[in-house]
């Protein structure tokens, strides 16, 4: 190694002096020689040094180049090593991460496509086959043959509002027409207007609110869809002789109201535990479009609350929400 730099060296040199003779500086004083054939080899050393860095700047910048270009036609896989220098590892993870959620959002938008058009097929499927049935006079037009139309017209019209709904917390934008509101009251009252529910099934429903629960502000229309939902989800999926429970009270940290719906029934798998709150996620029995949750989740969130769940198979579930006081 150090033979082939004094070569070098010696090859730079002999280059060096021979374009000196070529300039006409051979004649002039050594110290003038010297002092040109230096100024010339810092600033070839210079180039030299400023070629290497574009080198290692330019290698990165055009395959970050190609992979937005990659992205720009819709190929979310697109990844970029992290090497040179600091910023530019710096930006080639912020686009990595980019592309990791763009891809992740491309698969959500695909599979909740999927799950719409699967959803609005079943309802529209017996809208026309009853009406071509009454067209052809298999059916007459009468109010028995017409009411599986109507109530299929209405699941349609219920899943629209519901995607309206999740569609307007996803742009920050549901709205939330706030008031003082006493939530042990509101569920009292929830209660009393579903009671008849669950039993019909021979399922019992009951209420506890704690006394001194501070007010919240909230919108009183949507906590109520929300219970409305809880209730129907439990209802659902509690037996004959079950019983299920609304309680409100303050929240453990003292800071908020709390409120549970809580049964004995079935409960809900260790593997759909974490999911119930995703969009169209179902369990194998579920009868709902999977939406329920998932909107009562964003409502919570609109309000600054949090929503969780806790279930084992064959004793039941509870759902928790906690809303800010005030």
């Amino acid at each position: 190694m150090l033979v082939l730099l004094l070569l070098a060296a010696g090859l730079m040199a002999v280059s060096l002096w021979a374009l000196a003779t070529l300039l006409g500086w051979a004649s002039a004083p050594p110290a003038v020689v010297a002092g040109g054939l230096l100024a010339l080899l810092l600033v070839l050393l210079g180039l030299g040094l400023a070629m290497r860095v574009f080198r290692r700047l330019s290698a990165p910048l055009d395959e970050l180049i190609s992979a937005a270009g990659r992205v720009e036609s819709g190929d979310y896989s697109a990844r970029v090593a992290e090497r040179g220098p600091g910023e530019m590892r710096s930006l080639a993870r912020a686009f990595n991460q980019m592309s990791v959620r763009l891809e992740a959002s491309d698969v959500r938008r695909r599979s909740y496509l999927a799950d719409v058009s699967h959803e609005l097929r079943t309802p529209l499927t017996v809208i026309v086959g009853q009406l071509e049935a009454v067209r052809d006079g298999v059916y007459p037009a009468d109010a028995e043959h017409l009411a599986p139309v109507l109530e299929q017209a209405r699941v349609m019209q219920r899943l629209v509002e519901d995607l309206r709904t999740l569609a307007l917390a996803d742009t920050g934008s549901l709205p939330l027409r706030r008031e003082p509101l006493d939530l042990g009251a509101l569920a009292e009252e929830t209660v009393v207007g579903f009671r008849a529910v669950p039993a019909a099934a021979g399922v019992s429903l009951g209420i506890a609110v704690a006394p001194l629960v501070p007010l919240i502000s909230a919108d009183p229309a949507r906590l109520r869809g929300v219970l409305d939902n809880l209730l129907v989800n439990a209802a659902r999926h509690t037996p004959a002789g079950g019983h299920i429970e609304v309680a409100v009270s303050r929240s453990r940290d003292g800071s908020g109201v709390m409120l549970e719906v809580r049964d004995d029934g079935s409960g809900i798998p260790a593997e759909l535990l974490p999911h119930i709150f995703e969009r169209f996620a179902r369990g194998p029995d579920s009868e709902g479009s999977g939406l329920g949750l998932a909107i009562a989740a964003d409502v919570v969130e609109a309000h600054g609350g949090s929503i969780s769940a806790e279930s084992q198979v064959g004793q039941g579930t509870t759902i928790r929400l906690v809303l800010p006081a005030g």
